[in-house]
């Protein structure tokens, strides 16, 4: 039966979505659950999986092109069954194939075959290897970061742009000798040229999708919610201690202050109830799961992906799966699901140096903590000074759910536990 692959809604504030590249062409064979296409949201790039098994039988919308949630993208059909009432008025501009008519074998690109006759096969897609032969890289030099090692677009135009001596050659009819393999950009690498050059021109650039849902969203937190902040610092030697007696028992672990504030917070939070709630109308909504965002900067903008049931978690899961969740949002391989439903939100910049600084709260939550950086600061110690480290915390606060007492009271909890951390041992 035809199934009418739509544009997904993959965040509660999505309207539309950006195909960035299809990892399956017409006449393919797929799979329900499998990944066809990535989709660029106005927060990540998100994988989208064929909503049922046949052949993808017409693309609606190409790569590069944006649809309204909902709008059909794409048919998948049984090979031969007739899907023109569904292509019918909807088929994009470039498509010159009878939409009737089952994909013509003539239409379909070559079999991948290796690239110049090297003795390793190279698995890339037909349009990576168009761009290729274009820009003169020699695909065997290329890392592919599609599904299998597979060379996708995206990876020749990083090789284009921040290899060109290593991975962009000349063509050669003999195997080239071997040399060093290019060192692997940085993912928003390609960016920066960009940025810096129109920056260093004195011209003006579209916002991208993340950093247009910044400006929207932080608008309506900012100018509806009524702030309020609280400052307080904590002594963080025991913390310190901590996290090196972790880190040394296993290297592996690399377990980050943040790793530290997660679970301090996930135990605060509980008892708190306020401070883990959501300001909903006419109703205060609590939450009974605890699920923290980890505010991520990116190279044009700023993400929170979520990391769920985090009072549930030992410190080392934490640790992990907080990795990983930051790693996948710089790369813009994020789930859906990790975009939203966070009931409290850190955003730690004291990696940067800053000491101190006030958050915008993402909405609907209630609060969010801005960490600063630990510093060595005089204190005064039954009587003398000692020098300890310590980190100032703020805690932004939606007076329509939390009062000053409430918020303070959550913050000398959270204190507390950070200048004796054993229990997030428990």
């Amino acid at each position: 039966m035809a199934t009418e692959v739509v544009m997904p809604k993959l965040g509660a504030d999505m309207q539309e979505g950006k195909i960035v590249r299809w990892l399956k062409k017409e006449g393919d064979p797929v799979k329900k659950g499998e990944i066809i296409a990535e989709v660029e949201t106005d927060k990540a790039d998100i994988e989208m999986e064929a909503y049922a098994s046949g052949v993808l039988r017409k693309i609606l919308t190409p790569a590069g092109q944006v649809a309204p949630v909902g709008t059909p993208v794409a048919v998948i059909a049984d090979e031969g069954e007739d899907v023109s009432a569904l292509v019918a008025g909807r088929a994009p501009e470039a498509a010159a194939v009878p939409a009737a008519a089952p994909a013509p074998k003539a239409a379909a690109p070559a079999p991948a075959r290796d690239e110049g006759g090297a003795p390793g096969r190279v698995k890339a897609s037909p349009l990576a290897r168009k761009l290729a032969r274009a820009r003169g890289v020699d695909l065997r030099l290329v890392q592919g970061s599609g599904p299998g090692g597979r060379v996708v677009r995206a990876d020749i135009e990083q090789a284009a742009a921040a290899a060109p001596a290593a991975a962009v050659t000349a063509p050669r009819p003999a195997v080239a000798p071997p040399r060093p393999a290019p060192a692997p950009a940085p993912p928003a690498a390609p960016a920066i040229p960009a940025v810096a050059a129109a920056a260093a021109a004195g011209e003006a650039i579209p916002l991208t999708p993340i950093r247009r849902a910044i400006a929207t969203r932080m608008v309506q937190s900012k100018a509806p919610v009524p702030h309020f902040y609280l400052t307080l610092d904590a002594d963080m030697t025991r913390a310190q201690e901590l996290r090196a007696s972790l880190n040394a028992h296993d290297e592996s672990l690399k377990l980050s202050f943040t790793d530290i504030l997660l679970k301090a917070c996930a135990l605060t939070l509980p008892k708190h109830p306020y401070v883990n709630a959501s300001f909903a109308g006419d109703k205060i909504q609590f939450h009974r799961e605890v699920h923290v965002g980890i505010a991520v900067a990116l190279e044009d903008g700023l993400i929170t992906p979520v990391l769920r049931d985090v009072d549930k978690k030992g410190l080392p899961e934490i640790a992990r799966a907080a990795r990983d969740l930051a790693e996948r949002a710089r790369n813009r391989k994020m789930k859906a699901e990790e975009l939203s439903g966070a009931t409290f939100t850190i955003s730690n910049l004291g990696m940067f140096g800053i000491e101190e600084f006030s958050a915008i709260i993402v909405p609907p939550e209630a609060a969010i903590l801005a960490v600063g950086a630990i510093q060595q600061v005089p204190t005064a110690e039954e009587g003398r000074v000692a020098v300890r480290p310590r980190m100032r915390m703020t805690l932004s606060c939606d007076h329509r759910v939390i009062d000053g007492a409430t918020g303070a009271r959550f913050l000398a909890d959270l204190k507390k536990l950070l200048e004796a951390p054993y229990p997030l041992l428990l």
